[in-house]
């Protein structure tokens, strides 16, 4: 099939960010941040404290429960030259990130290597109990053995450090391995959190229950691409990185059954449930899985097609394969690029912050809301909004007229 991706110039998506824009540090409170609501064209100023006061009758929030995870490992070789690891991904076939989590004495990861060029092929690093070993130095395969009965995510909350984002230019301390995560983050996985549910506090996910506003959860685990600049001119040419999505058959029929509105909460749960949508489109079209694993490539999206199924068409197609391989949960890897002119099909709105110029966060709220974005973010810098990830939120709703 052909590929038909949008032509759209990055520099389009530019715009003045202040570094004292920048939020290095959350509130106090989780709610006390600032919300911008826009609704077609109209843009009003509140307090995230109030967001249930503006999300529609019947909404079902889709929220992310990823958990971020201590993902760099510093180390030092015997002289005395340090070498950090920042975890990507566990190398796998099929099984979900927070499963390999509690393995036992042996673990591969991609990662990215600081000073990679002082550690040399057949070069054994240790720290304590374990031993770091190149699988594939092409690859940034490495393999890590311990040998205590503690699993890997044991070890890690032992050695490990949260990884903030690099333009917060600051180490992170004691408060962020509990600031950094959201209230309800459980499946370990992540290398950065999804921002937009940091505001979420108790006092609010109890107003969405007295207004009985919907809540369901899904796991994409955020990788480290998130933050990966777009140095090519044409967006659609950005190598997008893989993250790894899982669903369960319980939130698939949650989405066949909803009549209501769809607010993901981030970009990440966005992406999540329209990565979902693309994978039953890819088993209905019965295109290969290789090595039991769905990898959905960005273009795509952006074939041509004489046919476009329906999202519960879609959706039965998943069910359907789960049923027959006798499996639990869905597991894809998604490339997935949104931008203006992509077709969305699971939102009504969404629950996000305020992101970086020149980034693939900015140029999907573009195919939400289109030129509005510009608007919207020079309310916000007049506004004196925080930006970033702990930044201050916004509630987008979709516009009609694009």
């Amino acid at each position: 099939m052909s590929v038909q991706m949008p032509n759209i110039l990055i520099q389009s998506f530019d715009y003045p960010l202040p570094e004292s824009k920048i939020a290095q540090f959350p509130l106090a409170n989780r709610h006390d941040s600032k919300l911008l609501v826009y609704k077609e064209g109209a843009i009003v100023h509140d307090s995230f404290r109030n967001l249930v006061d503006f999300l529609p009758e019947n909404s079902l929030l889709v929220f992310n429960n990823t958990k971020v995870i201590p993902a760099r490992i510093p180390l030092m070789k015997e002289n005395g030259v340090a070498i950090e690891l920042f975890l990507l991904h566990p190398i796998s076939d099929a099984a979900p990130t927070e499963q390999l989590m509690e393995s036992k004495g042996e673990i591969v990861w991609e990662c990215l290597v600081g000073n990679k060029k002082r550690w040399k092929e057949g070069d054994r690093l240790t720290r304590g109990a374990l031993t770091f070993d190149w699988v594939n130095r092409e690859e940034n395969h490495i393999r890590i053995c311990w040998n205590t009965d503690q699993s890997f995510a044991e070890i890690l909350d032992e050695i490990g450090k949260i990884p903030l984002p690099p333009y917060m230019e600051r180490e992170a301390q004691v408060s962020d391995a509990e600031r950094y995560q959201t209230l309800f983050s459980e499946k370990k996985g992540a290398v950065a959190a999804p921002t937009a549910s940091l505001h979420f506090s108790e006092e609010v996910l109890a107003d969405l229950d007295r207004r009985n506003i919907q809540k369901t959860y899904l796991t994409l685990h955020v990788g480290a691409g998130t933050f990966l600049p777009v140095k090519d001119d044409d967006v659609s040419k950005h190598p997008m990185h893989r993250e790894q999505l899982v669903f369960t058959p319980a939130l698939i029929e949650t989405l066949k059954s909803h009549q209501g509105p769809f607010i993901p909460v981030g970009t990440t749960a966005l992406r999540a449930l329209e990565s979902l949508y693309w994978s039953g489109v890819w088993l209905i079209e019965k295109r290969p899985i290789e090595n039991g694993v769905l990898v959905l490539p960005k273009e795509f999206a952006y074939e041509e097609r004489s046919f476009i199924p329906s999202v519960q068409d879609s959706l039965d197609a998943v069910l359907q394969f789960l049923k027959e391989e006798n499996r639990n949960y869905w597991v894809a890897e998604t490339e997935l690029l949104i931008m203006p002119g992509y077709t969305l099909h699971f939102c009504d709105g969404i629950v996000t912050n305020f992101h970086q110029p020149k980034s693939t966060l900015l140029v999907l709220i573009a195919a939400l809301i289109g030129d509005d974005w510009k608007r919207v973010y020079e309310a916000a810098l007049n506004n004196d909004y925080r930006f970033l990830s702990y930044g201050d939120s916004s509630l987008l709703f979709k516009n009609k007229d694009i």
